[in-house]
């Protein structure tokens, strides 16, 4: 059974939901337009290339609004990611943007450490996010004033609170339009747009990430159970979805 077929189900209020989401984006647009007529949007979208990602995306190319797309391609994603973000450049209105990690920093990190660090400790496995995601996120967010995600409150426990606008870091704003939705409500947009999606989708990866850091869940799991399965639940965030004020300062150091 597909992940549409196992998950498209929409809620009562999903029409309302989908409209207070177009209608977050386009302000967003508008609120962050270049401030100079030819230069870049001062907003991007940040994508995983997971199921609210691609929804996100979706609705910017099919709204025409001027935000580019940047993907974190980390070095250590699935062969079914890099396929998914392949297609993605290829049709989208949007300009999307690759950010990899400083070669040096990855191969001097796998000289010391190993290739399998992230399971040695959990101190080495935000090392290892901080090289391959966190680095590359503050050049990603560079010159933005605000950024698109496709955080859920219905994901875990550490999001339940996730606003629609999080301006707690002033110099870079969150915008999260899909906060409110469900996991059938994704879903749902998905069949109903026939949009593409990440394969691994139909294997039972809700949440995909490094290919070392994910693996499938099973029937009654948690929905992020299958990120860093070996840790504690408390620990699982890589630090781009904590507060961003402390962790870009950390980033640039």
């Amino acid at each position: 059974m597909s992940a549409v077929e196992l998950n498209a189900r929409a809620a009562a209020d999903f029409e309302a939901k989908l409209a207070q989401t177009t209608a977050l984006l386009q302000q967003a647009a508008r609120d962050y337009a270049p401030l100079t007529p030819g230069e870049a949007a001062r907003i991007s979208q940040a994508s995983s290339l997971g199921a609210e990602d691609m929804v996100l995306s979706h609705l910017i190319n099919t709204l025409q609004l001027d935000f580019g797309i940047f993907v974190l391609e980390t070095g250590m994603l699935h062969p079914e990611t890099l396929d998914l973000l392949t297609r993605l450049r290829a049709t989208s209105r949007a300009p999307v943007e690759v950010f990899t990690p400083t070669t040096e920093a990855v191969v001097e990190f796998v000289k010391r450490e190993g290739k399998d660090a992230m399971y040695k400790s959990i101190t080495l496995r935000k090392a290892c996010c901080q090289i391959r995601k966190m680095e590359p996120l503050s050049r990603a967010l560079a010159g933005k004033a605000a950024w698109i995600t496709g955080l859920r409150r219905e994901q875990s426990g550490a999001r339940a609170e996730v606003p629609l606008i999080d301006s707690t870091d002033k110099a870079s704003v969150k915008i999260n339009p899909l906060a409110n939705w469900t996991w059938g409500d994704v879903w749902h947009f998905i069949a109903l747009n026939k949009i593409d999606y990440n394969p691994l989708h139909d294997q039972f990866f809700p949440s995909i990430g490094c290919a070392p850091c994910t693996r499938a869940i099973s029937v009654g799991e948690d929905f992020r159970a299958g990120r860093w399965w070996w840790e504690d639940e408390a620990a699982k965030e890589c630090g781009l979805h904590v507060a961003q004020s402390s962790i870009l300062s950390k980033a640039l150091t």
